[in-house]
């Protein structure tokens, strides 16, 4: 039987489906019976409630089921007859003036949109490129370094400077009142490396071991104690102990402790080498993936369905909820959260998703096997013992399938970058490193 389908507008479908009441009833009576076999009340041992007693408890929720059923059901086969890409759920509401012996319902829903993507020759991307210097090697080396530092104690005599690690009091008030983490005994810090708020490290450096100042301190109004934020305090800090950082000097001993192979110095740089060009090598592919997805959207056209929208802002709003809850704030489940925040970005990610599957569809660029192997090897290089993170990977489904969305993304910029105008950019290792 062909299927009529009526277009409300843009992207807006609306099917009618009719059902023979007769076929509905006869399936509502098998379940009822069913039902009977197993059901268990009051006054009656369990298979041998009567028929009348399951109809007139069940009977309408049993009808409810089965309308649904047959309703989705028939929508299922309707939409696959026409063809129809759908996108969403459908509303279902019945439709009143259905001949004797027959009822009608009304399906309105949106399909996938046509996507039309430009001519990409005219696609601008700018492909970023950097390398991993002697320097970026060095800066490296002294993380390492002072990762395992050690601290002597200073002279009484010695002001504190940048590096030391002091041990302070301090107690802080607005006006003159105490407030919940201002107060404290024998705290550390690094001095110079940002761990306190800056006017806290400007009044602590020059200190000497035993002396005791009074300073103000301005809290931004950004600041993660809500409490205190926006405003000032008095606060005074008591120096009781300041401690000079002795850093190893880069040698075998050193290198020994990082569990460097050949135990040399050389061997320690060509690691860190290496692990720098891999992080180097993601970062770029990430920008400049970014890059060509922005070129892709700025040459598609299409009508976005809005129940895809509307899903992707409840799949944000979900992931905030769970943000906020991990921040420990309290009731974030219940947190009323405007939809319109997320629906410029859920727009963009329906959008994007649309035009790279189509992209993906016309061009053949699915992941091949082979891809997903070298990609999953690729992950596993870094770890101690890679073929158990690439056993990790093959061995769940879910973990493949975003390793898959990986590669595919991967050949779409490959693909694109193909066809576009490439503009080759240099950056340094610092410039890349710095982005989030």
């Amino acid at each position: 039987m062909a299927v009529t389908v009526e277009t409300l507008e843009k992207l807006e479908r609306k099917i009618t489906l009719s059902l023979p009441v007769s076929t509905i009833q006869s399936e509502v009576d098998s379940r009822l019976k069913r039902l009977a076999r197993t059901v268990k009340m009051d006054g009656f041992r369990p298979g041998k409630v009567p028929m009348s007693v399951v109809a007139q408890r069940y009977g309408y929720s049993v009808h409810y089921e089965v309308l649904n059923d047959k309703v989705g059901e028939a929508f299922a086969q309707a939409a696959n007859e026409a063809q129809l890409r759908v996108a969403g759920q459908p509303r279902i509401t019945e439709k009143e003036g259905a001949p004797e012996g027959q009822v009608n319902f009304d399906a309105v829903f949106e399909v996938f949109p046509e996507v039309k993507i430009g001519d990409l020759s005219d696609a601008e991307v700018d492909k970023l490129s950097a390398e991993v210097t002697d320097e970026a090697i060095d800066k490296t080396l002294d993380i390492l370094r002072k990762q395992r530092r050690s601290f002597a104690q200073r002279a009484q005599s010695a002001p504190a400077e940048d590096g030391d690690r002091v041990t302070v009091d301090f107690e802080g008030k607005i006006d003159g009142e105490p407030f919940q983490g201002g107060k404290a005994e024998d705290f550390q810090f690094l001095v110079g490396e940002g761990q306190m708020l800056k006017e806290f490290e400007d009044a602590v450096r020059g200190m000497k071991s035993g002396e005791s100042k009074t300073f103000p301190l301005a809290f931004p109004d950004d600041y993660h104690g809500k409490d205190v934020a926006g405003k000032t305090a008095d606060f005074m800090v008591t120096v009781n102990k300041i401690e000079a950082a002795h850093l190893p000097e880069v040698n075998e001993q050193l290198v020994k402790s990082l569990g460097i192979a050949d135990g040399t110095v050389e061997g320690l740089r060509a690691d860190i080498k290496k692990n720098l060009e891999r992080e180097v090598k993601f970062r770029l592919l990430a920008r400049n993936k970014a890059a060509v997805m922005d070129a892709l959207v700025g040459k598609a056209e299409l009508d976005l369905p809005n129940a895809s929208v509307q899903a992707e802002i409840a799949r944000l709003m979900e992931s905030a909820r769970a943000d906020l809850k991990q921040r420990g704030i309290k009731d974030a489940d219940k947190a009323e959260i405007p939809d319109d925040i997320f629906r410029p970005q859920a727009e963009r990610r329906v959008r994007l998703g649309l035009v790279v599957a189509e992209l993906v569809r016309a061009n053949e660029l699915q992941a091949k096997p082979e891809q997903l192997k070298a990609h999953v090897d690729e992950l596993a290089a870094s770890y101690e013992k890679p073929e158990d993170v690439v056993r990790w990977y093959f061995s769940d489904r879910q973990r493949l399938a975003e390793v898959e969305a990986v590669v595919v993304e991967n050949n779409v910029t490959d693909f694109v970058m193909t066809k576009a105008k490439v503009n080759e950019k240099a950056v340094s290792f610092d410039e890349l490193m710095s982005q989030a």
